[in-house]
């Protein structure tokens, strides 16, 4: 069966080689604890080496009477004793070592993660990394846990028991030999094919994961829409894919697993045969056939651990390599070619010939070229689908122009270090958080030094005070705790705002779930807290570019008109016709419909 190609990934997989020299460095970075559990490992191995010798003797001696046989029994029992202690220990140090790489490991994914530019993370979308995010970490738990653990334990055990058959005669290793062809060749066979086959099944369980969850989020859009059997069709191929991604991943087991079960029992009964022919022709003594055989037989269990987990190990060698790739999505946008240390200058917004497309050869910008002077309050209108908020997010620096250039007071956007740009430009959208935590901590998740009178003030400033106060700033909110309306949450992230006090903001539909007395009461509020700042709306809602020092429109992804509000209305453009529709002035509404623009405008919509 010939191995089908895998799903597409949206974020980077590390390679083989990269996913064992990173496990090298983490296990050997805990060197204390690495040595102390083989150590214990190899005691407990060794103790349990004595029984089948002493059984050797036994059988030997058994012509000659049985005077040893309570001392050798004494003897075993308090092998087998201490090899159960021993055993007790290594297990406790080998899970203990594999929390701290698994708590390690966690620390870093989570940093690499947040580490993350939003262009990354919309481009990968939420199923890719919402899989990286939970499924491959708990499978790599299991592993770290339970396989590695289990595994280093059997290989020791069969190392040892190997060196132990050597040393009561190196004659009976030879049978032991007979399972190295069958086991070498299956497992190579297996190794050759299983990475690529889970990685296939992790990905595929991403897309399933991504598209159910596309279609639980945007389940009134596809009910209104009637994309239910869209969506019903999309879900069952990725069932589909992901099915037989499974089944491929099971025949593999299911080819190698008889094959190698089959390749550790044939060297107990080699051992019992070869072992006896040797003993016959008085090559070997008695006490050696039976400690051998004893020997081979205790080695089948180990030998069977490592099969069992040869297959977990796969599945996080798999899981292991999509985490991986998360840092290395992460390390190549963290610093992009020629990004500056250095703070801009105080000077303009500037856009020259700004290109942009989310599809090749499909721009949503056209060369748009615009000024923006320090401390104006710009407002961007247009129809839905005419670039508004892409420009806006260009402006923030989430997405790197096409084309063209960004450039604040004289520093390319795209240079800025994320730290730096936050400190510049902050976007505001619709879409907010709020995180599992008390009111004060998400507050200064902005700015962690804030103290309570500046999260009171930023609270007074958007209008939130009220009900904060009621909540109390050491209540816990978010999922499972206290919970916010929608309207108070957006609050809640307009007063992150106020407390980071960027140079510029992007303000787009940041008001949009207020009605609309309390949006222009709040806008208010914020236009006296911004005053002096550089302020870019994405005006869903016209009294915010009445209230503009510049209004700029935006058709099919061109600037068509700019200028103050009171300059625009008495053109009688595509912006006159809009202020006069949502006013609902009769005559102008009239005109307006015949307008091939007027009614496409964002903001007649909350008329």
């Amino acid at each position: 069966m010939s191995t089908p190609p895998a799903p597409r990934t949206l974020l980077p997989v590390a390679d083989g080689r990269e996913v064992r020299a990173r496990a090298r460095r983490l296990v050997l970075g805990h060197p204390r604890e690495l040595a102390a559990s083989l150590l214990l490992h190899a005691g407990a191995t060794v103790a349990g080496l004595v029984a089948p010798q002493l059984l050797g003797r036994l059988v030997q001696d058994a012509d000659h009477g049985v005077d040893r046989t309570a001392t050798f029994a004494l003897i075993i029992l308090a092998a087998v004793a201490a090899q159960a202690c021993l055993t007790r220990f290594a297990q406790f140090t080998s899970i203990r070592l594999g929390e701290k790489v698994l708590a390690r490991l966690r620390e870093e994914f989570v940093e690499r993660v947040l580490a993350l530019p939003p262009a990354v993370v919309e481009r990968a979308g939420p199923g890719e990394l919402i899989t990286r995010t939970t499924r491959d970490i708990d499978v790599l738990a299991t592993t770290v846990q339970r396989a590695v653990p289990e595994t280093l334990t059997a290989a020791a055990t069969v190392a040892l028991t190997l060196g132990a058959i050597v040393l009561t005669d190196p004659l009976l290793v030879l049978p032991c030999l007979v399972a190295v062809p069958v086991l070498w060749l299956s497992t190579r066979w297996y190794l050759r094919r299983a990475r690529a086959g889970y990685l296939r099944a992790n990905a595929a369980w991403a897309r399933l994961t991504g598209g159910l969850g596309e279609t639980v989020e945007g389940a009134r859009t596809v009910d209104a829409l009637r994309l239910g059997g869209h969506r019903d069709e999309r879900a069952r191929r990725d069932i589909d894919e992901s099915y037989a991604a499974e089944r491929r991943t099971l025949h593999l087991r299911s080819v190698y697993l008889p094959i190698a079960d089959t390749g550790y029992v044939l060297p107990v009964a080699a051992t019992l045969l070869i072992g006896g022919l040797l003993y016959l022709h008085g090559q070997v003594s008695l006490a050696a056939v039976t400690a051998a055989t004893l020997y081979v037989q205790q080695i089948i269990a180990p030998v069977d651990q490592m099969l069992f987990w040869m297959d977990e190990l796969q599945v996080g060698g798999a899981s292991f390599a999509r985490i991986l790739g998360v840092s290395h999505a992460a390390d190549d946008a963290r610093r992009p070619v020629g990004e500056t240390d250095a703070e801009p200058g105080d000077g303009d917004i500037v856009l020259k010939g700004v290109r942009h497309a989310y599809r090749a050869g499909q721009d949503v910008l056209h060369g748009i070229d615009l000024t923006i002077r320090p401390g104006e309050r710009l407002a961007v209108v247009g129809p839905s689908g005419s670039g508004k908020s892409t420009l806006g997010r260009l402006l923030a620096g989430i997405h790197p122009p096409g084309a063209g250039s960004i450039t604040l007071g004289g520093t390319p956007v795209a240079e800025l270090s994320p730290a730096r740009l936050r400190r510049q430009i902050t976007l505001v959208t619709q879409e907010h958080h709020v995180f599992r935590g008390t009111l004060r901590d998400n507050l200064r998740l902005a700015r962690p030094d804030a103290p309570d009178p500046d999260l009171e003030h930023a609270l007074k400033t958007v209008d939130a005070w009220d009900w904060a106060q009621g909540v109390g700033l050491d209540t816990e909110i978010g999922s499972g705790a206290a919970p916010l309306t929608p309207a108070q949450a957006q609050q809640l992230a307009l007063a992150r705002l106020v407390l980071a006090d960027p140079r510029a903001v992007v303000l787009d539909e940041a008001t949009s779930l207020l009605d609309p007395r309390a949006a222009r009461r709040l806008e208010r509020a914020l236009a006296a807290v911004l005053e002096g700042r550089t302020v870019v709306a994405i005006a869903h809602r016209l009294h915010t570019a009445h209230d503009a020092d510049r209004v700029v429109v935006l058709e099919d992804g061109r600037i068509t008109e700019a200028g103050s509000h009171h300059e625009l209305v008495a053109r009688q453009g595509a912006y006159a016709r809009l202020w006069h529709a949502w006013h609902g002035d009769a005559a102008d509404t009239a005109a307006a419909a015949g307008g091939h623009r007027a009614g496409g405008i964002d903001g007649d919509h909350h008329a």
